[in-house]
């Protein structure tokens, strides 16, 4: 299952990926907002990273204007490693390198299209499970 969360800023575009994951099978959790009327977006981004880091839902992804204030506070929770991407190699890396669970993206920076290829990237790219990645990952963690 897939979380995925927003803000006012990020409405349109979460319904647009919500409907695009669900057309490929994906089962969604949809954590709100549920309309443009402002809210604010660290209820939706701590909402998504909770479900990621309790292990309710295998990965996350949480969209506002910019991407800047939810990747942050998705990053606060513990065991999230939310990835800020604007272009499909940052999500590929991210997955391979950083093995990042929430996909976070900027309504206001990415255009639709973009937004879909960056989702199926980051949700198709397996972590690579190399060493030094791991060990990069756990010093992350703070598990050394």
């Amino acid at each position: 299952m897939i979380a995925i969360g927003c803000d006012h800023g990020g409405y349109d575009l979460k319904e647009q990926v919500k409907k695009h994951l669900e057309e490929k099978g994906f089962e969604v959790k949809d954590l709100g907002c549920y309309s443009k009327e402002a809210v604010d977006y660290p209820i939706y981004g701590r909402a998504v990273a909770k479900e990621v880091a309790a292990g309710t839902c295998e990965k996350g992804i949480v969209i506002c204007t910019t991407g800047i204030g939810i990747s942050i506070t998705a990053n606060k929770v513990r065991g999230v490693r939310a990835a800020l991407c604007a272009d499909t190699l940052s999500a590929k890396m991210t997955r391979l390198h950083n093995d990042a669970n929430v996909l976070a993206m900027g309504a206001g920076i990415v255009g639709v299209n973009l937004a879909m290829e960056i989702t199926d990237t980051f949700l198709s790219t397996e972590f690579s499970g190399a060493e030094r990645h791991q060990r990069r990952i756990d010093l992350i963690e703070g598990e050394e």
